[in-house]
């Protein structure tokens, strides 16, 4: 599990964006079951490979983009245990 402190901005970096955050596997049920329409739900992470190209091609993609999933949501795999 990596320290809260080490993930709070990349957390802040998806759920400024517009993205809710789901940190157990009973809100990530309610969040799927719930949603009307498509949903987007990002598996988020410390890797580079998120900080380079996930998480800011998201952003992108969602500002760039006439089609849009009514809902977004994040969870943080090494972070959130469930």
């Amino acid at each position: 599990m990596y320290p809260e402190q080490l993930v709070a901005p990349m957390r802040t970096d998806l759920t400024t964006a517009g993205f809710k955050e789901l940190k157990t596997s009973q809100e990530v049920d309610n969040f799927l079951k719930d949603q009307k329409g498509t949903a987007l739900l990002v598996i988020n992470s410390v890797c580079g490979c998120a900080a380079g190209a996930a998480r800011p091609g998201l952003k992108w993609a969602l500002q760039n983009s006439a089609k849009k999933p009514n809902a977004l949501a994040t969870v943080f795999a090494g972070v959130d245990k469930e």
